[in-house]
């Protein structure tokens, strides 16, 4: 028996779980904020010291909490980017988190490549105001001189486990983490160094990108350390999805991914074509309204999200022929970036406070299924459904969602599956260099226990109310999907 640690450093704070490198049980935890003044207004920062992320690290790993651990593995809050001087100083603070004022420069690099179609077959997606390779562009527009000191680009991920590693010659990177760039292919494996070169002006070094067993290298006390990954892509791995499996995240956004055999180029960049971690993919498809939609419809019946979800369940399927659309903030799937909200089918019998209810969860989730149809028409498999978000704990929702999804739906326990995901990948290396697993095969840890909900008898009532949204959704955008 061994033991290993997963950690991850999210927007806010980092989480370290150690577990047994067997079972996967957890032994210990700690958890520590990163220090640092709060964002403006109280929203995500747009910049940190990266420093930060060390400082709350050795605050997380007291009191021997890591102790006896023979690996590590690191996940990271993804789209930020850490700039290297020639000397591996960095020239700014890193840049994280999804600034507005990017808008321009990623309508600039679009515009730059030859359009959106060119991104998606080029790297698997089109930049958007948070992605690294747009951060890179931001940088030469508002900050040239810190541009033209940048010689080497890394990610959170990456930066850390350099550090860990006592900042060797050598940088390192895993395919998820890479693919989430914009200047890395997840459909031909290989940078696109270019394509950081049109966005900062000039070429930069990256670092080599791991497969998922291999290890980044050992500190100088000789603990392992793995290849790390992405927050996406270490939850993934936590949860135990694999082919057949979607999990959709319930935020303020949405977001619908599922395990696939192959990378998928979309010129319409409506999916983002990631890589997991275990060498296979993981195409991502976002929504912009998610719980946003039911926050407004609670706020404007004056109740919480338990209450909007107890008068939902008051209201019977078709919520009295009441359709939502729940565009309230635009929409990127479908593109419609300068719509609002539509709500129709208003009949006096219907203007009920439980109908109102039940047309906004049905309105969020027919706006997910209509995300995880984009991926089914691309030939990804979905016959499971794992639901994230405290909103999945609502009943509304898990009363509603199988049969609008098509397909069972699991809510998991709640579990840090991202610092899992992260220890599970550091056990796989160690099982590995100690040749004790195949490069191929990842540890059997047990799967995430989940309540199970099936669509059931009401599969026929979820089709016709995808139907019913799809006819006013059709109506109001003729060309919402081509």
């Amino acid at each position: 028996m061994g033991i290993v640690a997963g950690l991850d450093s999210s927007s806010e704070y980092t989480r370290i779980v150690v577990c047994d490198t067997d079972t996967g049980a957890v032994i210990r935890q700690g958890y520590a904020p990163h220090p640092g003044p709060e964002a403006e207004g109280g929203g995500r920062r747009t910049e940190i010291d990266p420093q930060a992320w060390l400082l709350s690290l050795g605050e997380a790993a007291t009191g021997g909490l890591l102790e006896g651990v023979q690996a590590i593995g690191v996940s990271a809050q993804q789209q930020g980017v850490v700039l290297l001087d020639h000397a591996g100083n960095a020239v700014s603070p890193a840049l994280v988190g999804n600034d507005p004022r990017a808008q321009t420069a990623a309508a600039d690099l679009v515009d730059g490549l030859g359009g959106r179609a060119a991104w998606a077959q080029a790297v698997g997606l089109v930049p958007q105001p948070g992605s690294p390779v747009t951060k890179l562009r931001r940088l030469a527009l508002d900050n040239p001189e810190a541009a033209r000191r940048t010689a080497a680009v890394l990610q959170p991920h990456d930066w850390l486990t350099w550090q860990l590693l006592g900042r060797p010659v050598r940088r390192v990177t895993d395919r998820g983490d890479a693919s989430g760039t914009g200047y890395w292919s997840a459909g031909t494996g290989a940078w696109r160094p270019d394509l950081a070169e049109l966005a900062l002006g000039h070429q930069v070094a990256l670092p080599e990108v791991v497969g998922p067993a291999d290890a980044a290298g050992q500190t100088p006390e000789g603990l392992l350390i793995s290849a790390g990954t992405g927050e996406t892509m270490a939850a993934a791995f936590g949860l135990g999805v694999g082919l057949g499996d979607a999990v959709v995240s319930l935020g303020a956004s949405g977001s619908v991914s599922a395990v696939h055999h192959e990378a998928l180029a979309d010129p319409t960049g409506t999916i983002s074509s990631y890589a997991d971690a275990t060498g296979m993919h993981l195409p991502v498809v976002r929504t912009v309204n998610a719980v946003r939609v039911l926050r407004g419809a609670a706020d404007l019946l004056s109740c919480d999200l338990e209450g909007l979800s107890a008068l939902a369940l008051k209201s019977t399927s078709g919520a009295h022929g009441l359709v939502l659309l729940p565009y309230l903030e635009g929409e990127r799937t479908p593109e419609l970036p300068h719509t609002a909200g539509t709500l129709a089918g208003l009949r006096r019998e219907a203007m009920k406070p439980e109908h109102l209810a039940r047309a906004a969860f049905e309105g969020m989730l027919c706006g997910l299924a209509d995300a995880l149809d984009v991926l089914r028409g691309r030939g990804v498999q979905v016959r499971r459904v794992f639901l994230l978000g405290p909103a999945a704990d609502l009943p509304a929702v898990q009363a509603i969602a199988p049969a609008l999804f098509g397909a069972q739906v699991l809510v998991p326990a709640p579990a840090d599956y991202t610092t899992l995901g992260a220890a599970r990948q550091a056990a796989w290396a160690l099982g590995v260099a100690h040749g004790r697993l195949p490069s191929g095969e990842p540890p059997q840890w047990p799967a995430a226990e989940a309540r199970l909900f099936d669509p059931g008898d009401d599969l026929p009532l979820g089709q016709a109310v995808r139907q019913q949204f799809t006819a006013v959704r059709d109506e109001t955008h003729p060309h919402a999907f081509g």
